[in-house]
């Protein structure tokens, strides 16, 4: 498998710089991602139609444990990454350690920022949303799809 759209905060912020050159627009967005299902797969192409590229900063491993609780994530960040970098609405993608994103949105500056349903931007992490003003990313909020979650599934299966 070609994990050729795996890239660095420094390699995005090259590709971005570009971008402002050609006058397109980089989509950004960012989630766990941990088990893919059909609502993952809509949002991402939802989020891919704003813009002209999409970049999707996925929780590592350690984030994922910190946000979601010690039993996850159940698939590890590099086999999320590569299923991430198999979609074809998925131009870019980046590994990210931290639990918030601020540091890779601030090195990146991407233009749009999209989120699904489940927030809004007053719901938006407050250290987030304050880097979002400060580079002027359109912050864009995505609709659910209702009844697909990975917590969903990993309940269904347990049962």
């Amino acid at each position: 498998m070609s994990l050729t759209k795996l890239k660095s905060a420094t390699e995005l912020a090259q590709i971005r710089a570009g971008f402002d050159a050609a006058g397109r627009r980089m989509v950004f967005t960012n989630g766990c991602f941990d088990i893919l299902h059909a609502g993952h797969v809509r949002y991402l192409q939802q989020a891919r139609a704003l813009g002209d590229a999409l970049l999707v900063a996925l929780n590592g491993d350690e984030s994922v444990r910190s946000l979601k609780g010690p039993g996850r994530p159940v698939n590890s960040q590099d086999d999320r990454a590569e299923v991430l970098c198999a979609l074809g609405c998925v131009d870019y993608v980046v590994i990210v350690p931290e639990v918030r994103m601020t540091n890779i949105m601030l090195a990146v500056k991407p233009q749009i920022y999209a989120k699904g349903g489940d927030y809004t931007p007053e719901s938006l992490d407050r250290e987030e949303w304050a880097a979002l003003q400060e580079i002027g990313a359109e912050i864009k909020i995505l609709p659910l799809v209702p009844g697909r979650s990975t917590t969903a599934i990993i309940s269904k299966m347990a049962r």
